[in-house]
């Protein structure tokens, strides 16, 4: 959400003046930002030239500067037609100093590390790769671009609001005279997503114009935006419970979560949110909270819809590795599309940052003896093996400690395999499993917690684990494993379609690596039982693992509780789609690999599956997932443990701050209606909708009540979809949010929405009530 506005030109007397308004709305920004006369703030505010590399002959300079609302970035352009681009300071995902990318690896010398970094973007967006003049300068950016990225990601939603609306009234405020008029007044409401008719906007205009002077200033603007930023909902919760003075007792806020938040908390965990969220300190002092208090409170984590206790590691990480669902990429390396998109480190990266813990690589005979990873068959780029191996080990364990595996489908040539294994080995060097924990032959797997910051190989191996504590089972390195060969299933260029029976010739180092996951081929559940070490795993094309979810959901389930199971997209997905993942999980199966590039449906089931446990990439599952003698069946369901039968009551209020879905037409304002959906076993599977509401996407209202029966929730989910109303087309999204639902916190809660991306959109946010009984 960001108002800005193309500058005319100015005579030097109106620059004169522009440059000292600007500098005081700079200085506001600084206020509301929390960065008030920040030395940091200021060098980004006068900005520099910098060197933009894209390639190895298009390297120009380019001026680079933080305009004055501190929140966009401008950077000239000499693009015909365009003068100047801008990017959000919210649209960065990191900033990093040196030659982190593949772009600088790639077209700059060594000896300019410390002069380069790099601004990562949110979704698909390019990364900008720049180089500084010196060493010193390159710190200051990235140091300052970092101080002013995370101020803004720790605003309060009540400072966000702030910031965002004073830069929009700035905006509105067309002539730059501190003043607003009635066309002015009704030019902000459209930047803020209102469409209201003449009369409205004439009532708002008049209730705020004090001085009947025709334009409103100072404290009437004040009043404007108390008026506009008015929750009558909140107000109506916080009448009933403030029975002190008009305002909230810590007794009057331990009855309100007692009996709306049904949290089952003493007297002095109310204290403590009054003494962590109440602004007011005459309140605090008196141990009172006030509505802006009550405000603060329902937009932080306590107050959100997802259980706080489930934001850290809660569950126990002592179980064997196949007790647990494993957060999964298929095709890590892809960008884009199956056929010609790109492939990047850069993708290893993104999906490894938001706790994958299971990365593919496609691993090819390269030129100058160096093997590359690509999608075999297709016209996709290609990427150095050894330069994925180190980003991976670079990224793997930045937001989750627990282990990574490297699940290799391996088409080299024994001379490029041997360096494959060489470039493990000496890169990710005591990180990398290379033989079983312990001294005897292990049994089972072990457990996350044991295996923390470690990698795991996936691939082919010429003998059975048991071989490797005898002396005697060295092998000479040229024996042969039959290949499963997924790439193959694109066919996309007739001439280099790959024999159907194909044998694969390893190397005795690369096989010897793969330890806890050794690739084999699936041949039957009764097979599997009788023949199968725990060790040795199979992956299953989708269309073939959903089959035996169907129809042998028991046998799956039972197979699935001491070997792990694979599954990935088929190749038939050109434009790397998704499967739906949770029938998959409901059969215990542990990696369900997704294409992470693709923004979709199935990915935000993906991202709310994995959200909570410290968004480590495991998931504990249910103990009728874990057991031998298990009878469930998510297919048909019968009386177990698992059967829990709860309803959900589910009332959407309101939103807030929804964004606009076009935001090159100003004209355009959103009709949004949101939509509750459960995602589970076949029986609990459901949705309903509210009524859309015309032109409001700052405070749409819908008060509207639903009931769901969810009878195994412990495999639920359950996610908030808010979309724009097109009665000409298929609505567009606007925003939303996923969760377990175990995960939910009853009572009136906050829930934040998520782009299609699934990156945070500051500020919206959707207000529920919710309450989860025990069905009748």
């Amino acid at each position: 959400m960001q108002c800005l506005k193309k500058q005319p030109r100015r005579s030097r007397s109106r620059e004169l003046e522009y440059r000292a308004q600007s500098r005081e709305t700079a200085s506001e920004n600084g206020r509301l930002l929390g960065l008030e006369g920040d030395p940091d703030l200021q060098f980004l505010l006068t900005g520099g030239e910098l060197l933009k590399v894209r390639s190895n002959t298009w390297k120009k300079n380019r001026v680079f500067k933080l305009q004055d609302d501190c929140q966009t970035m401008w950077h000239e352009s000499h693009k015909a037609m365009r003068s100047s681009q801008t990017f959000s300071i919210e649209d960065i995902e990191e900033v990093r100093l040196g030659r982190q990318t593949e772009g600088l690896q790639k077209y700059t010398e060594e000896d300019l590390d410390g002069r380069c970094f790099s601004i990562i973007f949110k979704g698909r967006r390019k990364n900008l790769d720049l180089i500084a003049n010196s060493d010193e300068d390159a710190h200051k950016w990235v140091t300052s671009l970092k101080k002013v990225v995370t101020n803004m990601r720790n605003l309060s939603n009540k400072q966000k609001t702030e910031h965002w609306i004073y830069n929009c009234l700035r905006n509105a405020d067309k002539n730059g005279d501190d003043k607003m008029n009635l066309k002015e007044l009704k030019h902000f409401l459209h930047q803020i997503n209102i469409e209201v008719d003449d009369a409205y906007a004439q009532m708002l205009f008049e209730k705020c114009d004090k001085s009947k002077s025709g334009q409103l200033e100072g404290s009437e603007i004040e009043s404007f935006y108390m008026l506009l930023t008015k929750r009558e909902e909140i107000d109506v919760i916080y009448g009933k419970y403030a029975q002190t003075a008009g305002q909230m007792s810590a007794k009057d806020l331990h009855n309100f979560l007692l009996a709306e938040q049904q949290e089952a908390v003493s007297l002095d965990y109310a204290l403590k949110l009054i003494e962590k969220y109440e602004v007011d300190n005459t309140a605090k002092e008196k141990q009172r909270m006030t509505k802006d208090g009550f405000l603060m409170y329902l937009h932080q984590l306590e107050g959100m819809i997802l259980n706080p206790a489930h934001k850290e590691v809660y569950q126990d990480m002592t179980q064997p590795l196949s007790h647990y669902f494993i957060s999964s990429s298929h095709n890590t390396y892809l960008m884009e599309d199956q056929l010609k998109g790109p492939s990047s480190t850069e993708a290893y990266i993104r999906a490894l940052m938001k706790s994958c813990r299971c990365v593919e690589l496609d691993c090819w005979d390269g030129s100058e003896g160096e093997p590359v990873i690509y999608h075999g068959y297709t016209w996709t780029s290609k990427i150095l093996f050894k330069d994925t191996i180190k980003a991976i080990k670079e990224y793997a364990f930045k937001t989750s400690e627990y282990p990574v595996i490297l699940s290799l489908e391996n088409h080299c040539s024994l001379e490029q395999q041997k360096i494959m294994a060489e470039h493990l080995t000496t890169i990710l060097g005591d990180a990398l499993l290379t033989k079983p924990l312990g001294d005897e032959m292990p049994t089972t797997f072990p457990s996350p917690e044991e295996l923390k910051g470690r990698f795991l190989i996936k691939g082919k191996r010429l003998n059975k684990l048991e071989e490797a504590f005898s002396p005697t089972a060295a092998k000479d390195g040229d024996e042969s494993v039959s290949e499963e060969d997924e790439a193959a299933e694109m066919e996309v260029d007739p001439e280099k379609k790959p024999k159907k029976s194909k044998k694969l010739k390893l190397e005795k180092e690369l096989s010897d690596l793969a330890i806890y996951c050794k690739s084999v081929h699936f041949q039957g559940f009764d097979h599997a039982r009788d023949s199968q070490a725990f060790y040795e795993m199979s992956s299953f094309k989708e269309s073939k693992a959903e089959k035996l979810a169907e129809e042998s959901a028991n046998e799956f389930i039972r197979h699935n509780v001491d070997k792990l199971s694979r599954i990935y997209p088929a190749g038939s997905r050109a434009d790397s789609s998704n499967y739906v993942p949770v029938p998959l999980w409901t059969v215990g199966c542990q990696i369900v690999a997704l294409n992470f590039q693709t923004p979709c449906k199935e990915m935000d089931l993906n991202q709310g599956w994995f959200l909570p446990n410290g968004m480590s990439g495991y998931i504990l599952k249910p103990e009728f997932l874990r057991d031998r003698t298990s009878e469930f069946n998510p297919v048909s369901l019968t009386r177990g443990k698992w059967l829990q039968h709860k309803t959900l009551h589910v009332m959407v209020i309101s939103a807030q701050q929804l964004p606009k879905v076009n935001k090159k037409k100003e004209s355009s304002i959103v009709d949004p209606l949101v939509r509750v959906e459960i995602h589970g076993v076949p029986d609990d599977v459901a949705s309903k909708e509210t009524n859309y509401i015309e032109n409001n996407g700052f405070g749409p209202m819908w008060n509207e009540n639903f009931q769901f029966v969810v009878r195994v929730p412990a495999l639920a989910l359950v996610r908030f979809v808010v979309e724009d109303y097109d009665f000409k087309s298929q609505n567009d999204l606007i925003g939303q949010y996923t969760l377990p639902f175990a995960g939910l916190q009853n009572g009136y809660r906050h829930v934040p929405l998520l782009t299609k991306n699934g990156d945070i959109i500051p500020s919206a946010t959707l207000f529920v009530h919710i309450m989860v009984v025990e069905a009748e």
